[in-house]
């Protein structure tokens, strides 16, 4: 099992959704409101840094990783200058 990080500007959350859902994605943890500063302008939520990301937590086996990375791709290659990163972890269940 592994844990896949999403984060990207809000501006692209409907089009990274309907990607993940046309996969059948359903299982994820999506937090609507992010501020932080990456490769991008901060993003801030205020009126001198008014953008601000999202973040999705995804669990998913080994096996979906690269299903859910071209959906992610297919955003980012649509929209290459919004700051769109996936990260993967290797998860280990505790009872």
């Amino acid at each position: 099992m592994v844990r896949l990080e999403l984060i990207a500007n809000r501006s692209v959350e409907d089009e990274i959704m309907d990607q993940i859902h046309l996969i059948n994605c359903h299982h994820f943890t999506r937090i609507p409101i992010a501020y932080g500063e990456g490769n991008h302008e901060p993003k801030q939520g205020d009126a001198i840094w008014p953008e601000i990301n999202f973040v999705m937590i995804i669990y998913c086996e080994e096996s979906e990783v690269d299903l859910i990375k071209t959906a992610v791709q297919a955003v980012k290659n649509k929209f290459p200058a919004e700051g769109i990163r996936l990260f993967k972890v290797p998860a280990e269940p505790i009872s």
